[in-house]
């Protein structure tokens, strides 16, 4: 037999979702890792206390149990692999592996039993049923019953929401407390470690106990398990006088219906803190081996994180060597319309705040370098994920983009569109010139300028064609009647340029009174005056759009009071305008004003009204005194075919002597 053992697809159910992974049995520890959250389980070989060998949904499973009182339990195992394992758990770690049946007769009355963090309901000393009491949130107690809420998964298709265990009333005769759950909150609520108190910007007390995180507000109570932290983040501010100390949790805190993932606490560098534990210094040394002493003093940050660190009993996750353009580990960019900071890790990325996403690098497919949607002064970041999820954090400088690239090339990421890489970057990572770039609305205004040329001269051309084509027709001979009505025919247009020609006079624009006093400003733009700063404050490096973007926001999210308080600035801005008015009309200044305004448009209808007589006036004699030359050659020429083809109508031309002899 070989010195491990592994065996894949192996589930382990979390909260109501069975998640698959990877079991290792070595002769020094058992490993499990999740292949959907990374999360990794070890329990050293002498920590082994009991394992059980069970039937249940997927196939068999195993229960293993360890001297501090934790219970994993792992299923999806073949029915010929239990004396494999059995030999293995023999000969390395002096365990029996033995078979333990559950009861499958579908009773509800039984016994419940409370054997570390597990609550076990048995009947005739079988299991039925095991709850790990780290999954419950929340317990209330009635008269004979005792009702059992637990936490939320969101990836479970059916989630079990509460629990309730009669208790018969008989139970209670001999004066024992008949709600045997209460053993619970006496185990959990024995003794806080540590308090922090008004340490977050949403005021909160952090009151850390031996196996949970409690956060006590004015409204809100929150209770953490640590077996539900995943990760802890500690991470420098861009600013370097303030650091994230960040708390992934699976499951989730639960809110109504949403959902928190992360936990992110904001400390300032500056502040410090003296602790005392509530523990003796024997308890502390054997708890928590060194890692911990009773009395410690240093940097809040540094406490919490310390704190932490030996509780949770998980590393702590810092920025690994990649440093940006201004020096600091991180870069800002945008995030679904939120200004933050973007954390490259050594095994991902993580990005802060609102919302808080991380990313590690075994989930993600592929990267993408994109051109920002406004501008070239920055770009996007594209990350795909082989779930088929897409991030996109945008507006991020393109001083950046060089050790970006370089930072996802070292770390053997696939890059979408690294054929394109050196026909975008440039010396610093983008073209200073938009030459490049294709301009539709320049485009779409120079095709209207060549047709708006082109109708233009065709039409100035069509009027001089038709004159000359008229005189030349007149002057000519032998010309067949068919081709006069074509002259006709050609002249047609010349009344549709002299349309287009005519344009209607421009309005002419009111002139400004200089003295007159500024219209008053809307409530909204009040707000934005006087929170403009702090906008800018509370978003560093944020840019001109996207403060209008974040005020539109926060102006839709403002409550009723205080958009009251601001309208009624507005109107009263407005009082003080219309009296301004008032008074600026009384002085005189804006009669003056106006009156020169009146002038102007009395002068300009009578200018109109001149134009209009002088047109008509010209299109009265054009129609009756008004001959061209062409007119007078043709009157000459007293040819019968000019008569057939002319193009005016001749009144009275007197005829030649051949006519009349011709009459006679």
């Amino acid at each position: 037999m070989g010195d491990t053992l592994e065996f894949n697809e192996i589930y382990q159910e979390v909260k109501g979702c069975w998640n698959d992974g990877r079991l290792r049995f070595s002769r020094q520890s058992v490993v499990y890792k999740s292949s959907k959250t990374g999360k990794v389980d070890s329990i050293s070989a002498p920590e082994l206390s009991l394992a059980q060998w069970r039937r249940v949904c997927f196939g068999h499973g195993i229960k293993l149990a360890t001297s501090s009182g934790h219970v994993y339990k792992y299923d999806g195992f073949k029915d010929s692999d239990f004396e494999k394992i059995s030999a293995f758990f023999k000969a390395n770690y002096k365990v029996e592996l033995t078979e333990k049946d559950m009861c499958v007769k579908g009773w509800n009355w039984g016994t419940a039993k409370f054997s570390g963090p597990l609550l076990s309901f048995d009947i005739n000393d079988s299991p039925a049923f095991e709850i790990p009491l780290a999954n419950v949130s929340q317990c209330t107690t009635g008269k004979n019953e005792v009702t059992v809420e637990f936490h939320q998964n969101d990836d479970a298709e059916v989630s079990l929401m509460e629990m309730r265990f009669y208790v018969p009333p008989t139970t209670g005769d001999d004066g024992t407390d008949p709600v045997e759950v209460r053993h619970f909150f006496q185990c959990v609520l024995s003794g806080s470690v540590v308090v922090f108190t008004d340490c977050l910007p949403f005021r909160y007390d952090i009151r850390i106990y031996p196996t949970f995180l409690h956060l006590h507000g004015k409204t809100f109570d929150y209770k953490i398990p640590y077996t539900t932290v995943l990760r802890l983040f500690l991470l420098p501010h861009k600013d370097q006088r303030q650091m994230f100390f960040v708390i992934s949790l699976d499951p989730p805190i639960k809110q109504g219906q949403t959902r928190y993932h992360f936990l992110i606490l904001l400390f300032s560098k500056d502040e410090d803190v003296s602790l005392t534990l509530n523990m003796s210094e024997e308890e502390v040394e054997r708890r928590f081996d060194g890692k911990l002493n009773k009395n410690m003093s240093g940097s809040l940050y540094e406490m919490v994180s310390r704190v932490m660190k030996a509780l949770v009993n998980r590393k702590i996750t810092v920025p690994g060597n990649f440093q940006g353009h201004s020096g600091a580990q991180c870069i800002t960019c945008s995030y679904k319309a939120s200004s933050g900071l973007l954390y490259p890790l050594e095994r991902g990325f993580i990005y802060v705040h609102k919302p808080p996403v991380h990313l590690r690098f075994e989930e993600i497919s592929c990267v993408n370098f994109a051109r920002g949607t406004t501008t070239t002064r920055s770009f996007d970041f594209e990350i795909e994920t082989k779930q088929g999820n897409q991030y996109t954090f945008s507006s991020i400088e393109r001083e950046e983009y060089g050790k970006l690239f370089d930072f996802v090339n070292a770390k053997k990421l696939s890059i979408k569109n690294r054929g394109l890489k050196e026909e975008i970057k440039a010396k610093d990572g983008y073209s200073d010139s938009d030459e490049d770039e294709h301009d539709a609305y320049l485009e779409r205004m120079k095709e209207e300028g060549k047709i708006r040329e082109e109708g233009d001269s065709e039409g100035d051309s069509g009027e001089y064609d038709s004159n000359a084509s008229e005189s030349d027709s007149e002057a000519e001979d032998g010309e067949s009647e068919d081709e006069g009505k074509k002259k006709k025919v050609e002249k047609k247009p010349k009344k549709a340029v002299k349309e287009k020609k005519e344009r209607k006079p421009r309005k002419e624009k009111k002139a400004k009174d200089a003295g007159a006093p500024k219209r008053p400003m809307s409530a909204y733009m009040l707000w934005l005056n006087s929170s403009r700063e702090r906008i800018k404050a509370e978003n560093p490096g944020i840019s001109v759009t996207e403060i209008s973007k974040k005020a539109g926001e926060m102006w839709k999210q403002l409550d009723r009071g205080r958009r009251e308080e601001w309208e009624k600035k507005a109107e009263e801005a407005k009082r003080q305008y219309d009296k301004a008015v008032k008074e600026y009309k009384e002085s005189g200044r804006g009669a003056a004003a106006s009156a020169g305004k009146e002038k102007k448009k009395k002068g300009g209808k009578a200018e109109e009204k001149r134009k209009s007589a002088a047109e008509k006036e010209r299109e009265k004699g054009g129609n009756e005194s008004f001959k061209s030359k062409e007119f007078i050659s043709s009157e000459e020429s007293s040819s019968e075919s000019d008569h057939l083809r002319g193009t005016r109508k001749i009144a009275s031309t007197p005829p030649s002597s051949e006519e009349e002899s011709g009459s006679d």
